[in-house]
């Protein structure tokens, strides 16, 4: 260990993976430093097999861009690995910013192989932004997801992410809670994220409270005596239909409705959700409290959720806990950061890497996405990736294909062409008005609004096409042929 070590305090410039410097200070060594390059920052597999995932995390990303600084002792460390040149260390250490910056807004749909990020840069720079980039997006971008999942199964209902004690890490805790919020979460329990995000915070008791009480009536007395307006007890320390029901049922009569206050609910974490709501729903209903509110958890997810309520649960509020703040079923979003072009003599020339897996080929080129909308419908049609000199004229018919299998084909009609990326960076400057979180939140929930329930459905979803422009398709073919020692046809 070493004799002195510094805190972080928000210091996160050596977050990169060490390559990242090895090959800058060989670029520097090699005079290659300031070559412009382009990096595409996409997905090549959605999460849980689902039909799409919510970009997320963009705001962390240009306050990292934007507060990237290398301090002196960082470079006292870089120095004592004795193998940095000490021109490489001042460029380090004189630091600024010189990229460009394209990104999906946050709370848009997102789809394999579309970039969530292109950065333009010089090669030093770009290539050191790569771990923290991606550890930013594909965290984020996970949770939201998840996140969406689980208040679609919701139904309507009101879902809480209940997940910081689970989370891996509190920057799991707090940036996870945030994005469950983009996905359409109401609250979390994570009470930092409203200090730093505005996320609401939500809670009311444990089963320590309870336990704390010689009686579990006295517990529920307690606690509707300092919260009259706020009356939410836990029924399930002891037993929920036999204990934990009937002392609420008369703490709501004694302590709350005795004071002129209307209770405001139970939550229930632990056994049969579905028959024990049932029952609670009709205790509580026979007792006068058709309006008391019946909350869930206990390691809830998606799958449990939509059975329970396929069973007839009686549940108002899910709260879901570490099953999305981990999004366990699928806990890694596998984004990768791709050299797709370089600069030579003002010219863009686009790169290519192979592989003898199929879905590791990379798709060259500065690109420019498109989601294709239905004019009548609002139903997106699907994306497309176009060479960055493109556009989508949106008054004629426009040929989809497959890029991988281009014989399968179909017309577009009567749509609309949508730029899906924005500018957000350029020469080292923020040029993007970051949107309030609520706005990212509605953003979302529009985004997903335009697919079809087809696409959306968590089995076998209906796979939403992500096609390449004939001219890009062009471009790659030429690339591979050549790449594979055949020369294109001459059509």
């Amino acid at each position: 260990m070493p004799e002195q070590t510094e805190k972080l305090n928000g210091n996160m410039s050596l977050l990169c993976d060490f390559y990242e410097l090895t090959m800058g200070n060989a670029y520097h060594l090699n005079g290659m430093g300031e070559d412009i390059t382009y990096f595409d920052l996409y997905f090549r597999d959605l999460p849980d097999k689902g039909g799409y995932a919510v970009a997320a995390g963009l705001e962390q990303v240009v306050e990292h861009l934007m507060n990237l600084r290398f301090s002196r002792q960082d470079i006292d460390f870089l120095r004592s690995k004795g193998i940095f040149d000490e021109g490489f260390l001042r460029y380090l250490q004189n630091f600024e910013l010189a990229c460009d910056v394209w990104a999906l807004p946050e709370g848009t749909v997102v789809f394999p192989n579309v970039p969530l990020l292109t950065v333009r840069g010089p090669a030093i720079q770009t290539h050191l932004l790569e771990t923290m980039l991606l550890l930013t997006v594909n965290h984020q971008t996970l949770i939201a997801t998840k996140a969406s999942r689980i208040v679609r199964a919701a139904q309507g209902r009101t879902v809480l992410e209940f997940g910081s004690r689970r989370a891996q890490g509190y920057a799991g805790a707090i940036y996870g809670a945030r994005a469950a919020y983009i996905g359409g979460c109401d609250a979390s329990a994570c009470t930092i994220a409203e200090k730093l995000f505005g996320v609401p915070s939500a809670g009311t008791m444990s089963h320590a409270w309870v336990q704390m009480f010689d009686s579990e009536l006295e517990a529920f007395r307690a606690y509707a005596r300092c919260y009259p307006d706020n009356a939410i007890f836990l029924v399930d320390t002891y037993n929920v239909l036999t204990s934990g029901l009937p002392n609420a049922i008369r703490a709501f009569e004694e302590e709350v409705v005795a004071r002129g206050h209307r209770p405001r609910g139970i939550r229930i974490d632990s056994g049969d959700i579905a028959y024990l709501s049932k029952r609670a729903r009709a205790m509580l209903d026979e007792a006068g409290f058709a309006d008391v509110k019946i909350t869930a958890s206990n390691s809830l997810d998606e799958y449990l959720i939509r059975d329970t309520l396929m069973q007839g649960a009686q549940v108002d509020t899910f709260g879901v806990g570490e099953r999305l703040i981990t999004s366990k079923s699928d806990p890694v979003l596998g984004g990768v950061y791709k050299l797709v072009a370089v600069e030579r003599e003002g010219a863009i020339v686009p790169k290519i890497k192979l592989s003898e897996n199929v879905a590791k080929i990379t798709t060259p080129h500065f690109k420019k996405p498109y989601r294709l909308v239905d004019r009548h419908n609002g139903k997106a049609i699907a994306d497309v990736l176009c060479v960055h000199d493109e556009a989508i004229d949106a008054t004629h018919p426009y040929l989809l294909f497959d890029p991988d299998y281009p014989w399968k084909r179909k017309w577009a009609h009567d749509f609309v062409a949508q730029e899906l990326m924005v500018p957000v960076i350029k020469g080292g400057s923020l040029c993007y008005d970051l949107p309030s979180l609520e706005e990212i939140r509605a953003h979302c929930a529009a985004s997903q609004a335009a697919l079809w329930e087809e696409v959306t459905r968590f089995e076998n979803p209906q796979h939403y096409y992500v096609d390449l422009s004939q001219k890009l398709w062009d471009i790659k073919n030429a690339m591979l042929m050549e790449a594979n020692g055949s020369a294109p046809s001459g059509d």
